[in-house]
C-alpha cells in the first residue's frame, strides 16, 4: 500500500478494502494491515483481486473519489465513479487542449527532452560499467549529441522541427545501441530498429517491451481518467493509444530499453528463445515470452525514488505518477508537466 499525490496504491493482491467511518481499512485474512482518512483522497488504485466493500464504493462515489480496479498484471478492468465526476470536465479540459497546437508542442518538447535525458542517463551508466573492458568511444558520442540536443528541443518552434530532432537522435542511438550488448554479441547483434516485423532477437524483445509498457501506460491513464487515445505528440488515429505513446517516450529507454539489455548481458535470455519465420520475422516463441514476462515482474517490482515526489515506489507504478502528474496539468493545479528523469 502506498499513498502518492492524493491517490491510494493498493498492490498486494489478497487485500480487502472496507470503510470504518471516514477510513479506508485495508483487511487481509480479516487483520487491519493498513488505514487512512478518505476524506483528502482523490483515488484509489487497485491491484488486489480480492475487492471492495460495497459501503466504501457507495462512499466513494457519494464523495467523488474515483476507485479503478486491474489487473495484477496491470490490465484496467474497470472503475467506479459517482453521478457527476470531475473525470468529465478533465476529458474535455483534454480533448481542448489538445487542439491547441501551442500547448501540445510545449509538453510534446518536455517529453522528448526527457526522452533524450534518460537515454543519454543509460548510455553514461554503460560506459561506466564497461568503459575498462570495452571500447566505449561510440557511446560516448552518441551520449554528447544527446546531451547537446537536450536544449535544442525545448527551444523547437513547430512540430516537425521536434520530430526531426527526435528522429535524428533515435537513429543515432539506435546506430551504437549494439555497443551497449556486452554478452551474448553474436546471437544477439543489432544493426537497427526494425518493427513490423522484428528482424532480429533484439528488435523481438524491443518490440514485445514496447507493447507491455504501452498497456501498462493506458490503464494509467485510464485509472486517472485521462483519454489515451488522445495524445499531444502523436496524432489521432482510430486504434492508436496516442497518450500512451507519449508518455512512452520518456520511458522507453529507463525502462524497457534498459531491461532488455539486462536480459542480454546476464544471459537470461538466448538465442533458443526465439522464432524464426519464413518471412524473416524473429519474434519470442512461448519459453521466450515466459521468461521475459516473469523477469519484466520482477523489474516492475524493484523500487527506485521518484525524483519529483522524493518518495520510494515500485518501478510498476512509475506510468500511474506520470499519469496523476499530467491530470493534474490539466487541470491547472500545478504549472508544468514534469517528466520522468532516471536520476
Amino acid at each position: 500500500m502506498r499513498k502518492l499525490l492524493n491517490t491510494l496504491f493498493i498492490t498486494t493482491p489478497d487485500c480487502y478494502l472496507s470503510l470504518d467511518g471516514n477510513n479506508v481499512v485495508v483487511l487481509k485474512d480479516n487483520e487491519r494491515l493498513f488505514r487512512v482518512p478518505v476524506t483528502n483522497l482523490e483515488g484509489i488504485i487497485c491491484f488486489n483481486y480480492q475487492g471492495a466493500s460495497p459501503m466504501l464504493m457507495k462512499y466513494c462515489t457519494d464523495h467523488n473519489i474515483l476507485i479503478s480496479f486491474l489487473h495484477q498484471s496491470g490490465r484496467y478492468l474497470a472503475s467506479v465513479t459517482g453521478k457527476i465526476k470531475g473525470n468529465v470536465l478533465l476529458r474535455k479540459k483534454q480533448y481542448m487542449l489538445s487542439e491547441d497546437q501551442n500547448f501540445s508542442l510545449n509538453i510534446a518538447k518536455i517529453m522528448i527532452a526527457a526522452k533524450l535525458f534518460n537515454t543519454r542517463y543509460e548510455i553514461n551508466r554503460t560506459i561506466r560499467d564497461n568503459e575498462l573492458e570495452h571500447d566505449m568511444s561510440n557511446l560516448k558520442k552518441v551520449a554528447h549529441k544527446l546531451k547537446e540536443s537536450i536544449p535544442l528541443t525545448l527551444k523547437c518552434d513547430s512540430f516537425q522541427e521536434l520530430r526531426g530532432i527526435e528522429g535524428d537522435n533515435a537513429r543515432f542511438y539506435f546506430n551504437q545501441f549494439n555497443d551497449m550488448i556486452i554478452q551474448q554479441k553474436q546471437k544477439f547483434k543489432f544493426h537497427g530498429r526494425s518493427r513490423r516485423p522484428p528482424l532480429d532477437n533484439v528488435n523481438a524483445m524491443l518490440s514485445f517491451g514496447y507493447a507491455l509498457l504501452g498497456h501498462d501506460i493506458e490503464a494509467s491513464l485510464l485509472s486517472v481518467g485521462i483519454d489515451p487515445y488522445v495524445g499531444f505528440l502523436h496524432t489521432d488515429r482510430p486504434g492508436r493509444i496516442s497518450l500512451a505513446l507519449d508518455i512512452m517516450e520518456e520511458l522507453r529507454a529507463t525502462i524497457v530499453d534498459r531491461f532488455v539489455l539486462t536480459l542480454i548481458n546476464l544471459r537470461q535470455i538466448n538465442e533458443k528463445h526465439f522464432i524464426y519465420k519464413e518471412n524473416s520475422a524473429v519474434l519470442l516463441n512461448d519459453e521466450g515470452r515466459k521468461v521475459f514476462i516473469t523477469q519484466w515482474h520482477k523489474k516492475k517490482n524493484e523500487e527506485i525514488k521518484h525524483p519529483f515526489t522524493k518518495e520510494k515506489i515500485k518501478m510498476g507504478l512509475i506510468p500511474y505518477v506520470q499519469a496523476l502528474i499530467l491530470s493534474r496539468y490539466l487541470r491547472g493545479e500545478i504549472n508544468e508537466y514534469v517528466p520522468f528523469l532516471r536520476r
